[in-house]
């Protein structure tokens, strides 16, 4: 990680594909949109990234599969915006497409899966959990998040990135780009709404999708999704296959570029492209 400078990656790409804006019930969604053919993918991110999180992702898989990357809203929580999402897959005639979200992303994943299965095709729930209960007596999630000054909740953040800062660390570059976000690239409005729909958000409906299109994505060095998590979201869920990433961080799809897209590749019944997951070392399927 330490050779990449994640930031400009970043910025190029979003330069080349910026946000579009898409108000959906009166909620103002971010939107990258991607590819003309083969299987779409819905791609939701957590509470430190914007549709762009992807970009390695959306690069690599362009040219074979139609994609629809979000940024949330500034209102709204967790049934709201499975709502607008089903709406945005129907616009966009992306209809049976696998839904992959990552962190708060991945509960909303699981949350507009089940209650909208028509419209889906495939659960990809990555690095995330299948209950918030208990959520609301730690922090951020224990303040009031409305009316907690936000410099105090961005500095909660970047305390706990400051450990990654260090030159010699796994992850220096990806806490700098996760710094961007926490420093204002995710307005005000936006970070609040994130940890809010989170504290906020309801216990999950079982899902419909058939258990073979169900898949959970791990690392064995998520700080913030701890073995119990993961292992509560297997049982919840029984996915077919679970992606295990030895060390990774929470943000595999950024620290593990290939590997991320290999499982997509996977998933979405694509050519390995050359990379591809055996079902030894990285697998606990």
């Amino acid at each position: 990680m330490a050779t990449r400078d994640l930031v400009a990656e970043r910025d190029r790409f979003a330069t080349l594909h910026p946000e579009a804006r898409h108000v959906v019930h009166r909620r103002d969604w971010g939107v990258i949109r991607a590819g003309q053919n083969g299987p779409a993918l819905l791609l939701i991110p957590g509470t430190l990234g914007r549709a762009d999180i992807f970009w390695q992702q959306i690069v690599a898989l362009s040219g074979e599969a139609r994609i629809l990357s979000v940024s949330y809203p500034a209102s709204g929580g967790i049934p709201d915006w499975a709502d607008d999402l089903a709406q945005l897959i129907a616009e966009a005639g992306l209809q049976g497409a696998t839904v992959l979200g990552s962190s708060l992303g991945g509960y909303l994943a699981q949350y507009l899966t089940a209650i909208r299965p028509e419209l889906c095709g495939g659960l990809v729930a990555a690095n995330t959990l299948a209950s918030v209960q208990g959520i609301d007596q730690v922090p951020p999630y224990s303040l009031d998040l409305m009316a907690t000054p936000i410099d105090t909740l961005r500095a909660g953040f970047e305390t706990g990135l400051q450990g990654w800062c260090a030159n010699d660390h796994r992850y220096r570059d990806l806490a700098a780009l996760l710094l961007r976000e926490v420093r204002g690239r995710i307005p005000e409005g936006e970070l609040r709404a994130r940890l809010q729909a989170l504290k906020t958000a309801p216990d999950l409906p079982a899902q419909c999708l058939p258990q073979n299109r169900i898949f959970t994505v791990e690392s064995d060095d998520d700080h913030l999704i701890h073995p119990q998590m993961r292992a509560g979201l297997k049982a919840a869920l029984n996915p077919a296959r679970t992606f295990r990433f030895r060390a990774a961080s929470h943000f595999p799809y950024v620290t593990g570029p290939e590997a991320y897209t290999a499982l997509l590749r996977e998933v979405l019944g694509l050519p390995s492209g050359g990379t591809y997951w055996t079902d030894g070392e990285e697998s606990l399927s």
